[in-house]
């Protein structure tokens, strides 16, 4: 043997990024064979600061402040870079960390209704030339047709139905419920607040309501908590449905 010693160094190292531009720590691997121009250029992926508008600064592993990572033809294995050292980027092109997250302080472009209907390159414009939504009068002609249908036979249905009738409500993707109604009523009539249309207040005979009568602090009907619902007329269907013996009052 002649003596000599060598020193075997891992070619790669983990390191952890942070950034001015980000609240959030990255960790990531490197070669420490690449000069710090290239390494700029893979921090660029990862914080999104343009690799020339970037400032590096090293850090130990219990985040010391150690050196600049200044020269952009030296080797990154060349500064005294570590696994687990933290190496923060600084963005100077002007980007800061939640710079955008207040919309309030963003600039919008404005335009008045009547500038924009005269447009011809907006999606208004578009719309109305390819006859789409509400400027397809003859597809919007049918959609109130049948909004007015569908209005009337939910009144027809509510007509039908009166407070202490005994009930079954049928729910498309809800199990049947059997329960007595409550209340009916339409918020156009005001005797409802809180969705429009006709509604019909259940109480059930089992907890799988969702309140106990009053809905946003009003109430409609009483009952106990998670025995009361508000569903459409057509989901409900009067008749003789007797409540449900338990068994509860057998030894």
């Amino acid at each position: 043997m002649d003596g000599t010693v060598t020193v075997i160094s891992n070619p790669t190292v983990s390191v952890r990024v942070t950034s001015t531009v980000s609240s959030f720590e990255v960790n990531r691997r490197f070669n420490r064979g690449i000069t710090i121009a290239e390494f700029k250029s893979k921090l660029e992926m990862i914080v999104g600061t343009p690799a020339a508008c970037m400032d590096l600064d090293l850090f130990s592993t219990s985040d010391k402040f150690l050196q600049k990572l200044d020269d952009n033809e030296a080797l990154l294995g060349s500064y005294h870079v570590d696994d687990d050292c933290r190496i923060h980027v600084t963005d100077r092109s002007g980007a800061q960390s939640g710079e955008f997250d207040d919309l309030s302080k963003v600039e919008k472009f404005e335009i008045s209704d009547d500038a924009y209907e005269k447009r011809a390159d907006s999606v208004r414009s578009f719309k109305k030339n390819m006859r789409l939504g509400r400027f397809n009068e003859e597809n919007r002609a049918k959609q109130e047709e049948a909004l007015a249908k569908k209005e009337e036979e939910e009144k027809t249905a509510a007509d039908a139905i009166a407070v202490g009738n005994r009930c079954k409500v049928e729910v498309l993707g809800q199990p049947t419920k059997i329960g007595t109604v409550m209340f009916v009523g339409k918020k156009a009539t005001g005797t409802v607040d809180f969705k429009s249309g006709h509604w019909i207040g259940v109480k059930y005979d089992e907890p799988l309501g969702k309140h106990d009568g009053s809905v946003n602090g009003k109430r409609y009907f009483e009952c106990e908590p998670k025995y009361g619902a508000f569903v459409k007329p057509l989901s409900v269907t009067v008749g003789d449905f007797p409540e449900e013996d338990y068994g509860l009052d057998e030894m």
